[in-house]
């Protein structure tokens, strides 16, 4: 014998107690009388007792049954309020969503758009996790993130929500005193600043439309774990950097910043909605996905390619 209840049958006895016969209440759960019958019968044989005297023409509690029935619906009633509940969640938007998003893409891009979210779904709330470093979501239990990464195959799931370039930018007090790079290897002797979490490596791979590849390892005096902190010392034309487009976008718009070897790119990923798993997500969850799509599928920072 199991450890675990047989709620199957204290379930399918509640319901003949209430119904008074075996056939009301196989009706009244869409299933056979046979499959009531059994349940019954394997409940009582697991107890040690009879719960139902049975004739022809009565059915009726025994004393022993009369001292569990009013427990049995109640663990009925629990279940069936229980699963009600979950099914109306996964239904309607409602519960907390525990979302990872990298922290300067939260700040500038998530953050804004929450307030609307939150009138659109007012039973959801968000439990925000800004971080550059990467989440392993499923075991740190979150319930989606957001990654900008050129994706490898993963078992996790990830919707598409825009693309996002990388860019190498420099002051133009810093191109007016050092000269614009023509080449990456021109990037070699000169400060550049990296970023610690690349998802691939410390090493700028760039490429251009003819198909050539030129490696370069960053060198300079500041290596940092959120890209806002490279801002100072680029503005400041103390060295080059590569920044995602989200970030450098107002830069470049009004001048600050410039964006160099415009024929070459780097590594071309996109921004994706990531979540453990597509079966039975949860009504919260894919709103948040859809919401977002709707807000960031063109995003302010884009530039046509």
């Amino acid at each position: 014998m199991t450890n675990l209840p047989d709620f199957e049958g204290l379930a399918m006895f509640a319901k003949v107690a209430e119904e008074g016969s075996f056939a009301a209440a196989a009706r009244a759960m869409g299933v056979s009388v046979a499959t009531v019958s059994r349940g019954v019968a394997r409940l009582e044989e697991r107890l040690g007792a009879r719960l139902f005297n049975r004739t022809s023409r009565q059915l009726a509690l025994t004393e022993f049954g009369h001292t569990i029935a009013e427990k049995a619906a109640d663990i009925y009633r629990q279940a069936e309020a229980a699963e009600n509940a979950a099914r109306e969640m996964s239904v309607q938007p409602r519960g907390l969503v525990r979302l990872a998003v990298p922290m300067s893409f939260g700040l500038r891009w998530v953050a804004p758009l929450l307030p609307g979210f939150f009138r659109a779904y007012p039973e959801v709330s968000i439990d925000l996790h800004l971080s550059d470093a990467t989440v392993d979501i499923v075991a740190q239990g979150f319930d989606a993130a957001l990654r900008i990464a050129a994706l490898p195959d993963s078992s996790l799931v990830a919707r598409r929500l825009c693309p996002v370039s990388q860019l190498v930018v420099a002051s133009p007090e810093h191109l007016e005193r050092y000269g614009r790079p023509a080449h990456p290897r021109d990037l070699v002797g000169r400060p550049c600043l990296s970023y610690a979490y690349r998802a691939r490596s410390d090493v700028w791979r760039f490429v251009n439309d003819a198909g050539d590849e030129e490696p370069v390892t960053p060198v300079g005096p500041l290596r940092v774990t959120n890209s806002d902190a490279l801002l100072p010392a680029l503005l400041d034309g103390l060295a080059i950097a590569e920044l995602p487009e989200f970030i450098a976008g107002e830069y470049l718009a009004d001048g600050r910043l410039e964006a160099i070897l415009t024929d070459w790119h780097l590594t071309r990923g996109g921004l994706y909605f990531v979540t453990p798993s597509a079966r039975a997500r949860p009504a919260k969850v894919t709103a948040l996905a859809d919401y977002f799509a709707e807000h960031l599928s063109k995003p302010a920072w884009f530039r046509p390619r």
